[in-house]
């Protein structure tokens, strides 16, 4: 009998925009993400993507506090670690903020397994504050470098379809999605749809883009070894992941993507929706992979 096919569950629990006014069971301080990432853990999920927020709720950029969400969830479960290198919801925020965790010497004992690597050229609107990310090709060789030099894998993000022609064209052959050189060690990427509401640049979710993004992964990729994972925005989470589930990718889920369990139904936890997102997996005759799993998937190094 053919073994099933392993499924990694990443879990966005908090991200830069919404927050408790949104839905108050949003995790926010690093406690109460700590918390929710052991019970993501328990639920089934094998990453955990990470942002961080001040002592206000407001999305920041701190190294600290990131190496404190980090340190406290490494004590409770051996779930990956995955931050966000996306820059802050505040006046005045780019790019390089985003990535200064990469450049703290003092928090080199706490940095995760993984980061997230933005590819694309969008611009957001959230509220009164108007963003251009600028993401540019040099700029993402160097920084997804730099990850490399620490030993952190790139989770590499495409909001359209220019993004998955430049990972290929452009990040691959300078190294940058791989921790080696070896030709069977796999990139990571996340097709981001739905973000389209708020970012200019961001292609917006159909069964048709989302085709289209998988056929042009599959153009372009050659011979190297890709991990896909589905990320859909708001009420198209389920319906997205799950097909992103049955065209052979991997899922994300959690309250930075949907803060809704179902139709006007706030989530109760991010554990909730990764419940249901391990129980369809299983529906599906496929398996939950476990971090350790996990790691051998991507190409990561097994947890001292």
């Amino acid at each position: 009998m053919a073994s099933k096919r392993k499924i990694i569950i990443t879990v966005a629990q908090t991200g830069n925009f919404q927050g408790k006014d949104a839905n108050p069971n949003l995790p926010e301080q690093p406690s109460e993400i700590i918390q929710s990432a052991y019970e993501c853990y328990n639920a089934g999920a094998s990453i955990v993507h990470v942002h961080a927020r001040d002592k206000a709720g407001n999305s920041c950029n701190d190294p600290k506090v990131f190496a404190e969400i980090n340190t406290g969830i490494r004590a409770k479960c051996n779930i990956i670690t995955q931050n966000s290198t996306a820059p802050a919801t505040k006046p005045g925020s780019e790019a390089d903020d985003g990535v200064q965790l990469l450049y703290d010497d003092s928090i080199k004992g706490a940095l995760p397994e993984m980061c997230s690597l933005d590819t694309s050229l969008i611009t957001t609107v959230w509220g009164d504050l108007c963003f251009i990310y600028r993401w540019e090709r040099d700029w993402l060789i160097k920084h997804g470098l730099r990850m490399r030099e620490l030993g952190i894998k790139p989770e590499i993000e495409a909001f359209n379809m220019e993004s998955i022609e430049d990972v290929f064209q452009h990040l691959v052959p300078k190294g940058v999605c791989k921790l080696t050189d070896d030709p069977n060690e796999p990139v990571n990427i996340t097709l981001v749809m739905g973000m389209n509401k708020v970012s200019q640049g961001a292609i917006s979710y159909t069964q048709k883009n989302h085709d289209y993004m998988v056929d042009l992964v599959d153009q372009n990729r050659g011979h190297t070894n890709v991990n896909l994972t589905t990320m859909a925005i708001a009420g198209n989470q389920l319906l997205g992941v799950t097909y992103g589930l049955l065209k052979g990718g991997h899922v994300r889920t959690g309250m930075e993507d949907n803060i809704n369990y179902a139709y006007r139904e706030p989530a109760k936890s991010n554990a909730q929706l990764v419940e249901r997102m391990a129980r369809i997996v299983r529906e599906l005759e496929m398996e939950v992979a476990t971090p350790d799993e996990a790691r051998e998937l991507i190409g990561l190094k097994p947890l001292k």
